[in-house]
């Protein structure tokens, strides 16, 4: 009995330790501000895909001229992906359709793009999304900017 117990108190002495690691990592990611909320469907199709398959939720970060995009559900403190400014050319937007209105929070708005030849689509709300195409048409004299 005394052993069960012991064992019950460490599972469970374990998870909280993964609940607080999994909140502090998003504080830390928080810290230095210029952070939206931005889910990303990496590598897609030439046809839409209105599936809802393949999208990951995040948090995206402003830094200096790259966006740098974090999973939510994750203890890994380094980007998964890193978008350079100069290297992203806007495709296109649109509202989500089908099952994509169940993947992805309610008032997203989907912006393709392509980022050094691989497809890719963001799920932002209107406000990150008027910050990110301000962020991009802000870039220094002499980049090559590309926004639909």
């Amino acid at each position: 009995m005394v052993l069960a117990l012991t064992v019950c108190g460490i599972v469970v002495a374990l998870v909280v330790l993964g609940l607080f690691v999994f909140g502090l990592r998003r504080r830390l990611i928080q810290r230095s501000g210029g952070t939206f909320d931005c889910s990303l469907r990496w590598d897609v199709p030439e046809k839409t895909d209105t599936s809802g398959k393949g999208w990951s939720y995040g948090v995206a970060r402003y830094n200096g001229d790259r966006v740098e995009w974090y999973r939510v559900f994750s203890y890994a403190y380094r980007p998964r992906r890193v978008l350079e400014r100069a290297a992203i050319e806007v495709a296109g937007r649109r509202l989500p359709d089908g099952e994509e209105e169940m993947a992805l929070l309610s008032d997203a708005v989907i912006l393709t793009c392509v980022h050094r030849g691989t497809r890719l689509e963001l799920a932002m709300s209107d406000d990150a999304l008027t910050g990110f195409l301000a962020w991009l048409e802000a870039a220094p004299p002499g980049q090559r900017v590309n926004v639909a």
